[in-house]
């Protein structure tokens, strides 16, 4: 157990440098994956450009937004079965009372933009990017896949009420299709 722990740990101690102790404990516990009741991280996401930035928290202030992320854009299960199943469940999600439903992959915002467009999610889906996984690292949610370029996010759905998330459904493994999915997530609104 000492030795995950100190692995997961590594990148976060080597960052720390001299820190304090405080400084140290908030780190690591900033690394530590989010959960039900925490409040959403305040990090700009993109949208279609990089000169369009729409804040995390922002999005969800007042209003209850399904969030879902995926390990990578045009990826087939992201491609043929997640992304899908919330573009086509996206009126009966809304209809449980969901403000906006959100995908977010570390990605540049042109690649989810096409993505989006690709998939034909319109109105029903926005489409941010993660640039440099900032958000996903915030959620302590990122995993390392170097065969789809290194750092992406686990694979998860969330629910977050007026900045607070009120359901969170990771992947057990980070990239399998599960808990996850469009259907299963509405079945606990």
């Amino acid at each position: 157990m000492a030795t995950l722990v100190s692995l997961h740990l590594r990148p976060v101690l080597s960052r720390a440098g001299t820190a304090t102790l405080s400084q140290l404990h908030k780190t690591i516990v900033r690394a530590m994956s989010i959960k039900v009741g925490d409040e959403i991280p305040s990090v700009d996401l993109f949208e279609e450009t990089p000169a369009n930035s729409v804040n995390s928290r922002d999005l969800c202030a007042g209003k209850k937004v399904l969030i879902f992320a995926v390990p990578g854009a045009f990826t087939p299960g992201c491609s043929k079965t997640h992304l899908p199943g919330y573009v086509n469940n996206a009126d009966a999600i809304k209809a449980k009372g969901i403000g906006e439903i959100v995908c977010v992959a570390v990605n540049d915002p042109f690649v989810m933009s096409a993505w989006g467009q690709n998939q034909g999610t319109g109105e029903k889906v926005r489409m941010l990017a993660d640039t440099n996984g900032d958000f996903t690292k915030a959620l302590g949610l990122e995993q390392d896949l170097a065969v789809l370029g290194g750092l992406r996010s686990k694979r998860y759905s969330m629910v977050v009420e007026d900045g607070k998330i009120t359901q969170l459904n990771v992947e057990p493994d980070g990239k399998g299709l599960s808990c996850s999915l469009a259907d299963n997530t509405m079945a606990k609104l």
